[in-house]
């Protein structure tokens, strides 16, 4: 069996989702110093809910998507300079997740933020929640890495949120890490924040270099749907 084709254990699922639900109150409650911290459990439940339903999803609905997104058969194609971004988002978030209860809370760095700030942060990790959810349904090609999946035949995702703009998973990804530090009250996860997003619209434009170039039908897509990111702006 291909790995594209792989089916997971039930035992596989449990793990992944134990994992998801350990991982991030590990994080960012342990390293806040503070099991009371309201903020810290929200973005913690939000990461752990939003990240198990995908995968639950992905595992009963589209198995193939899972494998595509776990392991790393199809990296013989993935872009070069994609391998160089992937790494630096990689680490830049581990600096993100990690900068958010050590500036917010254990060491204090920042600030206090607003209470009014915290809200807006909280209230856009709602739209950013239903974008991550909604892309992966809705494109059965959603890899973590920028190649074309000729070995699963891709073609071009044009319904749902997919038909308002072209990279609704980047944009719940940017509303995430906005969001975050917003909520927690960090400036510094703010900071690397910033420096995530710039890389993320760099990895978009090289993107869509190769879906014009190698994927049938991404030409008239981009014709129909005008903005990547943003509505009206971009």
């Amino acid at each position: 069996m291909s790995d594209t084709n792989k089916k997971y254990s039930i035992g596989k699922l449990i793990c992944m989702s134990l994992l998801v639900f350990i991982f991030f109150p590990a994080v960012i409650i342990i390293l806040s110093g503070n099991l009371l911290w309201i903020e810290g459990w929200i973005l913690s439940i939000w990461f752990g809910v939003m990240m198990l339903i995908n995968i639950i999803y992905m595992y009963k609905n589209n198995p193939a998507l899972l494998s595509e997104r776990l392991n790393a058969h199809g990296s013989h194609n993935q872009k070069k300079w994609d391998k160089h971004l992937l790494t630096l988002l990689f680490i830049l978030s581990a600096f993100w997740i990690c900068s958010l209860p050590l500036d917010a809370q254990m060491f204090s760095w920042s600030p206090h933020f607003p209470i009014l700030i915290k809200i807006i942060g909280c209230i856009f990790l709602i739209p950013a929640f239903y974008l991550l959810i909604r892309a992966t349904i809705e494109n059965s090609y959603l890899s973590t890495v920028v190649r074309i999946q000729s070995d699963r035949k891709q073609k071009v995702i044009s319904t749902g949120v997919y038909c308002v703009i072209r990279h609704p998973q980047y944009l719940g990804i940017v509303m995430t890490i906005i969001s975050g530090p917003l909520l927690l009250g960090s400036i510094i996860g703010l900071i690397i924040g910033i420096c995530i997003v710039v890389i993320i619209i760099v990895r978009i434009n090289g993107e869509e270099k190769m879906l014009v170039e190698e994927l049938e039908g991404y030409v008239e897509y981009r014709k129909k749907v005008k903005y990547r990111l943003l509505p009206l702006i971009w």
